[in-house]
């Protein structure tokens, strides 16, 4: 299931300014979402994200040293965990279901807030929040992609040749050209279009 790394912590916090430990953490995390999705990187600062938390400025930076280290937490804290890929019977159906849950992930508060980082960041810094996406969401969806088509496989609906690296990068690569190039934010019907019109040909055995 797609759930918030926080999610048993997401009621809502008290107003008090004496909120200590994990419920704090929250808020400055949640602050720090805000902040990116407001302002961006550029905008962001650890006064605002202390008033955003509703605590002072010395509670953040006992906490993290730098902006950079608060928004890497901010951001590996609230991706969408992607953990499993329920099995709904069929190759298409399953990646379909998977590819929505990653479109999810891609235009969540989180999401956006990553990538609004990589675009505004220097080289160097965006290159540490690069290893959050790919850890976040890169490899797990990766990683469940195969489970997928292994499942695939055994049903007899998928051709045993097709778990190839270049078979995987086919729904990433896809997902992020048209994201970045064409704009689209892969409504339901374009997901069912890549699955049904590239996805189920190219794993399809020969024989079918």
């Amino acid at each position: 299931m797609v759930n918030s790394r926080w999610t048993a912590a997401a009621e809502t916090p008290p107003v008090s300014l004496r909120r200590r430990g994990p419920v704090l953490e929250r808020a400055i995390l949640d602050a720090a979402l805000e902040q990116l999705s407001t302002v961006g990187w550029s905008g962001l600062t650890m006064e605002g994200v202390a008033a955003g938390a509703q605590t002072g400025k010395a509670a953040v930076y006992r906490r993290w040293s730098s902006k950079e280290d608060l928004v890497a937490d901010a951001l590996q804290a609230g991706l969408p965990t992607l953990d499993e890929a329920t099995d709904h019977g069929s190759i298409r159906e399953d990646l379909f279901q998977l590819c929505r849950r990653v479109r999810d992930a891609m235009y969540s508060r989180s999401g956006f807030a990553l990538r609004s980082v990589l675009y505004e960041c220097d080289i160097a810094t965006a290159e540490r929040f690069h290893g959050v996406i790919v850890r976040g969401v890169i490899e797990p969806s990766n990683r469940l992609f195969r489970e997928v088509v292994r499942r695939g496989v055994t049903r007899g609906e998928v051709r045993p040749d097709a778990t190839g690296d270049l078979v995987f990068d086919v729904i990433p690569g896809l997902m992020m050209y048209r994201s970045k190039v064409c704009g689209s934010e892969w409504p339901d019907g374009d997901i069912a279009d890549m699955i049904d019109q590239v996805m189920v040909p190219l794993l399809r055995p020969g024989n079918s």
